[in-house]
């Protein structure tokens, strides 16, 4: 086992044996094992315990593991957490909050002391109920190719891999080499309690396959090393769709190119939600095939909210050529559109420049009417552009956002006016960006909304003798 093992240390691992090691040690037989061939192979190690305060002999193992780490004059660093306490509050199971803080207490420890990897005892047995877990939860192709020697970056960290050593080992071989070396293990006796779904697949599920094929682990642990092989093909392929599918990313949120994930295969878009849900909670364990064709199917035929909640957490939205994939308390941007810097009206010198928020400003200018000008004018097919009539202004130009009772009165409707909020909501203006669009007001009298319409009141004609030129742009430059 030694000689192989050092072999994936080196070529799977990708360790230097010159850099210190946290290795992950709960005191059972896995992690016993890892823990004695490290340092057999004389790797600089750092021994770390995980005490989760769920069984009476938890204080007990966590001083057994550090009279392991002492015998071998190793440094020891203990982690401690109510795991019952965080389960709860997080409505999440006891397994999936057991791992999540002591991961999280592995990679915090690694980055403080400046360690290469965090090194885990994961085995071949444990790789075949892991796949066999997702299979049964409706995982997609990524989720049945199990767990990774190494895995860069992970949930925990972008700069720290983590790796497993272990994953051609069984576990029969795993209590053989403890046996040779008398090695003595902690008997964790809630790996015998069939109330947690992985002990069920140990103890009833497998035992039960075998009884098909006394090999079933073997023939699966195959399988998912093909898979694996498989997938790093395939996986070319997702990542040239995923950048052409992403717009941006941010503290909660990914923003996806609409028409460019319709144009995707289904198994291109299953992939790409996967993505983006994975970015958002990289340590989600249950992307399973509901909640993905949950989002294809909203892909396909958007509520008229363009609203779907999707999990307890995750939630998608519409808006123009974005499709957000955002957590539901996140920030979404609003950069893409104009939006207002104060919420009290502010005067539009003219000429002048008025900033607004993210880099968009409004500009205006003083024109004498001419044939040239008039020829702009009625050849002007920009919707961020605009000409009025000054000599109809009857007080300063001002800048504001939407208020209640808001109407306006449209060039070409003769006079008629109707209400800005039905006008934002026919012209499809994304709902989260009405109630600050910057409006170019005389008084009350709304002169012009960026972007798509301008008012009767101050329209250019013919007896128009000076006019302002109304320009919205976005000045990356500043």
């Amino acid at each position: 086992m030694l000689r192989d093992l050092r072999s994936v240390l080196d070529t799977k691992c990708q360790l230097d044996l010159n850099k210190p090691v946290l290795v992950g040690v709960s005191g059972g037989a896995d992690s016993l094992c890892l823990l004695d061939v490290l340092w057999r192979l004389r790797f600089p190690l750092i021994v770390a315990h995980y005490n989760h305060k769920l069984r009476p002999e938890a204080d007990f193992a966590a001083q057994q593991v550090e009279e392991f780490a002492s015998k071998l004059n190793l440094e020891y660093v203990l982690g401690v957490g109510d795991v019952d306490k965080f389960a709860k509050d997080d409505a999440l199971s006891i397994e999936e909050a057991a791992r999540i803080m002591r991961y999280g207490f592995l990679f915090n420890e690694a980055e403080r002391l400046g360690t290469q990897a965090v090194v885990v005892g994961h085995n071949a047995d444990d790789q075949v109920e892991t796949v066999l877990m997702h299979m049964l939860r409706g995982s997609g192709l990524k989720g049945l190719t199990g767990m990774k020697y190494r895995t860069l970056p992970s949930p925990w960290s972008e700069d720290i891999p983590l790796v497993r050593p272990l994953l051609r080992v069984w576990r029969d071989e795993i209590l053989l080499y403890l046996a040779e070396r008398q090695l003595h293990p902690i008997i964790d006796t809630s790996n015998l309690d069939t109330a947690f779904y992985r002990n069920r697949l140990r103890h009833e599920l497998i035992p039960y396959l075998e009884e098909y094929n006394p090999k079933v682990r073997q023939v699966l642990w195959k399988t998912i090393n093909v898979l694996q092989e498989d997938y790093a093909v395939l996986d070319s392929m997702i990542q040239k769709a995923w950048q052409e599918c992403h717009l941006e990313q941010g503290i909660g949120y990914v923003g996806l190119d609409v028409q460019s994930l319709k144009e995707k295969p289904t198994g291109l878009q299953r992939h790409i939600f996967r993505r983006a849900i994975a970015a958002l909670i990289p340590d989600m364990r249950d992307i399973d095939f509901e909640m993905i064709g949950r989002a294809i199917a909203f892909l396909e035929a958007p509520a008229k909210t363009g609203k779907c909640d999707l999990a307890a957490k995750v939630q998608l939205l519409i808006e123009g050529k974005c499709l957000w994939v955002f957590l539901r308390d996140a920030h979404l941007p609003v950069s893409e559109w104009p939006q207002v810097l104060e919420l009290t009206p502010v005067e539009l010198k003219v000429p002048g420049k008025l900033k607004l928020r993210d880099n968009w400003v409004i500009l205006a200018e003083r024109m004498v009417n001419d044939d040239r000008i008039n020829e702009q004018i009625f050849s002007n097919a920009d919707p961020f552009r605009a000409y009025i009539d000054a000599g109809k202004l009857k007080s300063q130009i001002i800048v504001r956002n939407r208020q209640p009772g808001d109407r306006i009165t449209p060039l070409g409707m003769k006079g008629r006016s109707m209400k800005l909020a039905n006008f934002m909501v026919n012209e499809k203006i994304p709902k989260r960006a009405r109630a600050n669009w910057p409006l170019v007001c005389d008084g009350e009298e709304i002169l012009w909304v960026p972007g798509y319409l301008l008012g009767h009141y101050s329209r250019v004609s013919g007896r128009t003798t000076e006019i302002i030129r109304l320009s919205l742009v976005k000045d990356d430059s500043s």
